[in-house]
Parts: structure tokens; sequence; C-alpha cells
């Protein structure tokens, strides 16, 4: 039965040299399935580090500006908080798409 085989795959360096690779590829723990996972989370996970970053210095600038003068503070709950002084009315005017 053997003798019927192509002398290729009766090669002990071919032979093992499949099985290695069918064993890395598909059995092993870190197979290349794994891995391409793997990297794709990394990706994933240092765009979102990325954006984190980007709005740590967001709030950074905007703690800076608060802290600078009353009249800014004022300004900053007007604008995100839509706080208002006793006397006065907000309007809100939001545009349709």
């Amino acid at each position: 039965m053997i003798k019927r085989l192509p002398p290729l795959f009766r090669n002990f360096y071919f032979v093992t040299g499949a099985t290695f690779l069918s064993w890395m590829i598909f059995l092993d723990s870190n197979d290349l399935i794994n891995r391409f996972r793997m990297s794709a989370k990394l990706r994933s996970l240092e765009n979102e580090k990325e954006y984190y970053h980007e709005k740590i210095n967001e709030v950074e600038k905007d703690r800076q500006e608060l802290m600078g003068t009353t009249e800014l503070l004022e300004k900053f709950a007007r604008e995100k908080y839509l706080m208002k002084k006793e006397t006065e009315d907000i309007f809100i005017i939001q545009e349709k798409d």
C-alpha cells in the first residue's frame, strides 16, 4: 500500500513538514485563525484607545477653560447644560434633517 503512494508523499521530510503545518494551522492553541482574530481585536482596541485619549484631551481643555474665569464657567454652563439665570428664558432651536 505504501508503495502505491507517489515518492513525494513517502518522503519523511514532506510528511513531517505537512504534519507540522497542519498542527500549527488547525490544532495548536495559537493557530492562525486565533492569531488573525487576536490581531483584529488588537487593532480595534488601539483605535478605541486613541478615541479615548482624544476625549481625555478635550475634557482637560474644557477643565482648563473652566478654571480660568467665572465668565467662561458661566458660558460653559449655559452652552453645555442649558443653565440660565432666573430672569431668562431659553429657546432651543433644532434643525430638521
